[in-house]
């Protein structure tokens, strides 16, 4: 086994904070790490689940607690530049349709990073059509025929296939992990991922 899989969304600031630190574990296990687009939006719906922002609002020691344990990752990874976007909650459905249709054209990698940049460290509204096209002809991408593949039916069957099958294995939010057959949810699992994975291929 080489591989990791890495559930994710863009809406998700655990997800980008996870992507940040998949670099390093992957150089120190050799591991691949497969990203998966799934659609968050249809995982809550799926498994009854809400955001945390949502879920805990009113619990005001929880999102205190969740700030600082966000502080202490941002610290113990080196990471200055995330920022809390403005306009959250963003509907990312086109941006995760994007992603399935980034993968067919060999730009997925790029796509990930820059909408990853461009929703947590230099945050913009990236749900609206005309902002998404700017951001991607800025960055070089063919903004028009990527957008226009994103709403193509095998596309968007992709998405929910994938978003199906990811909770079918388990999973209500993101970052999901799987290492195998285990599940692992949340940035703070990732060392228990990487020892997972470790103790896997030894």
């Amino acid at each position: 086994m080489s591989e990791i899989e890495f559930h994710f969304d863009f809406g998700s600031p655990n997800a980008y904070l996870a992507h940040r630190v998949i670099p390093g574990i992957a150089t120190r296990t050799g591991a691949r790490f497969r990203y998966v687009p799934i659609l968050l939006g249809g995982v809550f719906k799926a498994t009854n689940n809400r955001s945390p922002v949502e879920a805990f609002a009113a619990i005001h020691n929880k999102t205190a607690f969740m700030e600082l344990e966000t502080r202490r990752f941002l610290a113990r990874h080196g990471i200055t530049d995330f920022r809390h976007n403005p306009f959250f909650p963003v509907n990312t459905l086109t941006l995760m349709r994007g992603a399935v249709a980034a993968q067919h054209a060999d730009c997925f990698e790029r796509y990930v990073d820059v909408v990853f940049r461009n929703m947590w460290c230099e945050p913009k509204k990236l749900d609206e059509p005309e902002v998404i096209r700017t951001v991607l002809t800025e960055h070089g991408f063919d903004a028009g025929s990527l957008l226009e593949q994103a709403q193509r039916p095998g596309v968007k069957q992709e998405l929910a296939r994938n978003t199906e099958a990811s909770v079918s294995r388990g999973s209500f939010g993101s970052p999901t992990f799987f290492v195998g057959d285990e599940i692992f949810f949340g940035k703070d699992q990732l060392r228990d991922v990487e020892e997972t994975f470790a103790r896997r291929v030894s």
